[in-house]
C-alpha cells in the first residue's frame, strides 16, 4: 500500500593514501582521490585527484581529473583538468592536460599536449561571416 522512496546515498569521495614507507608495483584503480608519499611503479587510474607528496615517486602512467605533484613522476600523465607542479616537483615523460600551473623551481622535462576542457558552440552551431572594413 505505501511505497518507501529509496534514499539516495550522498557521494562520498574516498581518499587513498600510499604511505612514505610503502611501495606498490602494479595497477591501481579507484573512484576516489590518491595521495602518494611512497613509491608506485605501474598505473593509477581514478576519476578524482592524484597528489604526489614531496617524498612520493611514481614511474608509469596516471589517468585522473586533477594532479598535484611535489615529488617525482616519470611516464605518461593524463589529467583531464588541472596539473599543478609545486616547487620541488620533477616531471619527465608525456603529459596530456587541459590546464597547467607551474611554481618556480619545478622541473618540467616532458612532452606536453594541452587540450580544451570545454568547447562552447555559439549561435547553435551556425557559422557567421564577419564583415571587415
Amino acid at each position: 500500500m505505501f511505497v518507501k522512496k529509496k534514499e539516495k546515498l550522498p557521494l562520498v569521495s574516498e581518499r587513498n593514501v600510499i604511505g612514505k614507507n610503502t611501495s606498490i608495483i602494479g595497477d591501481v584503480k579507484s573512484e576516489g582521490d590518491f595521495r602518494i608519499d611512497g613509491s608506485v611503479d605501474g598505473t593509477i587510474k581514478t576519476a578524482g585527484r592524484v597528489v604526489i607528496g614531496a617524498l612520493g615517486s611514481v614511474v608509469g602512467k596516471i589517468e585522473c581529473d586533477n594532479a598535484d605533484v611535489e615529488g617525482k613522476f616519470s611516464g605518461e600523465l593524463i589529467a583531464n583538468n588541472l596539473l599543478t607542479l609545486k616547487t620541488n616537483a620533477i616531471i619527465s615523460g608525456d603529459v596530456v592536460i587541459s590546464k597547467l600551473s607551474v611554481e618556480p623551481g619545478a622541473e618540467f622535462n616532458a612532452t606536453c599536449t594541452m587540450k580544451r576542457s570545454t568547447v562552447k558552440e555559439l549561435n547553435n552551431g551556425k557559422t557567421t561571416k564577419e564583415k571587415t572594413a
